[in-house]
């Protein structure tokens, strides 16, 4: 039996008829096709399926999609506005934080979260924000730097709204 379950997602409402099982990360990837959100493990360990849910941080892979009806949800796919690039993604590139690219969109929406709330954090509180991402390419190091990278420009640029 399906159900009608309509999500705010990236800023735009959806309906969807879906079975009442599926994950919200099955949902963002197969029914909406918004597939920066990536499946790695499956068991909330290692944070490829990461979006923000009300400006917080969730695994999709364990939330239900129906759980997630009335909140809004972010996906990598929501932060460029306008055709430009939000000033992670900018950084990422920038201090070369990208490797395989996998962990990337989890990390950045990790990071989002801790500089909305925080926006110029301490190395140690970037690395508690990103624990829950898993990157196997990389030590951290140039992730680490590119979130601060961000965090310094967006105070250089007189920024002071939620990112």
């Amino acid at each position: 039996m399906k159900v009608l379950v309509e999500l705010n997602v990236n800023g735009e409402v959806y309906q969807v008829l879906i079975e009442p099982w599926r994950t919200l990360l099955e949902v963002l990837r197969e029914t909406l096709t918004l597939t920066g959100t990536k499946e790695g493990c499956g068991r909330g360990d290692c944070g490829a399926c990461t979006v923000l849910l009300d400006g917080k941080v969730v695994n999709s892979c364990l939330l239900l999609a129906i759980d997630a009806q009335g909140k809004n949800i972010l996906t990598i796919e929501g932060l460029a506005q306008d055709g430009q690039l939000h000033p992670l993604q900018e950084a990422f590139i920038e201090h070369g934080a990208i490797q395989c690219g996998f962990c990337t969109p989890g990390m950045i929406l990790s990071a989002k979260a801790l500089l909305d709330k925080n926006p110029q954090p301490s190395v140690e509180e970037v690395r508690q924000a990103i624990s829950g991402n898993l990157c196997r390419c990389t030590g951290y190091t140039k992730i680490i730097k590119a979130i601060l990278g961000a965090s310094i420009s967006i105070k250089r640029e007189g920024k002071s709204e939620r990112l």
